[in-house]
């Protein structure tokens, strides 16, 4: 799953929901009257990278060698690890998205179809932790007690693409399909997010697909003649020269 094509353009089809996901501000519902609720000149100042950690060493070495068989570096770029995915995912954890902070988190609990996403009684920072712990026990039981980050690239696939299929199972009740697709839909949003939030290190991701990134105008480049328009990436912040470490 980690080196053919088929890996690579799964992560692509997945990339501009992933992307808008990733770079929209989370909305709230209210009700307005009586008045216009905005001011002229000014922007909602967006969440930025603050290397804030919530992963332990150990849970971040599960991780980080997940994300990495999933966009792994190859002949066409670098991959999940040079983008900074795992600083990504971290960082959000740490966070209100860890913690479900703006999310209906109340119950009922229960079966749920793929349209609903998200419907566990715990946060995501939570499912996380109880996810690594459950594979690297599985792992640990399968593998001569080795966990998922000690395991060889291609044991790694395996794992990964049974997981994926629902056919790798997990103790302590922890669903692994649903595990990898969460795992799975954070390091698209880690590799193709404004580099602001600490992922798409140097604008990895953005060039892979030839996104020019957040520009103000693109009148100059409307009359190309149909000629392909390269254009360096620029991230809310600036140029590729700006990334958090």
């Amino acid at each position: 799953m980690a080196t053919g094509d088929w890996s690579r353009r799964h992560v692509l089809a997945f990339t501009i929901p992933a992307t808008l996901a990733a770079a929209a501000t989370p909305g709230l519902a209210r009700t307005i009257r009586g008045h216009v609720p905005w001011t002229p000149g000014r922007v909602d100042s967006p969440y930025p990278f603050d290397g804030a950690r919530f992963l332990t060493p150990q849970e971040r070495r599960c991780v980080s060698a997940m994300v990495e068989r999933l966009i792994p570096s190859d002949a066409r770029g670098p991959g999940a690890r040079e983008a900074g995915v795992i600083d990504f995912i971290d960082n959000q954890l740490a966070g209100f998205y860890g913690r479900g902070e703006r999310w209906y988190m109340q119950g009922p609990f229960g079966p749920s179809t793929p349209e609903q996403g998200y419907q566990f009684e715990e946060p995501p920072a939570g499912f996380y932790r109880r996810g690594i712990a459950a594979l690297d026990s599985a792992c640990r039981e399968r593998h001569g007690g080795r966990v998922f980050a000690d395991l060889d690239a291609a044991t790694q696939d395996s794992v990964l693409a049974a997981m994926e299929k629902g056919e790798f199972e997990l103790p302590d009740g922890v669903p692994a399909k649903a595990f990898f697709g969460l795992v799975h839909e954070n390091a698209i949003e880690g590799f193709f997010c404004d580099p602001l939030y600490g992922g798409n290190r140097d604008m990895v991701g953005w060039r892979l697909v030839g996104f020019p990134g957040a520009r103000y105008d693109y009148r100059p480049y409307l009359d190309h003649n149909g000629q392909r328009v390269t254009l360096e990436p620029v991230g809310l912040k600036g140029g590729p020269a700006w990334t958090p470490r």
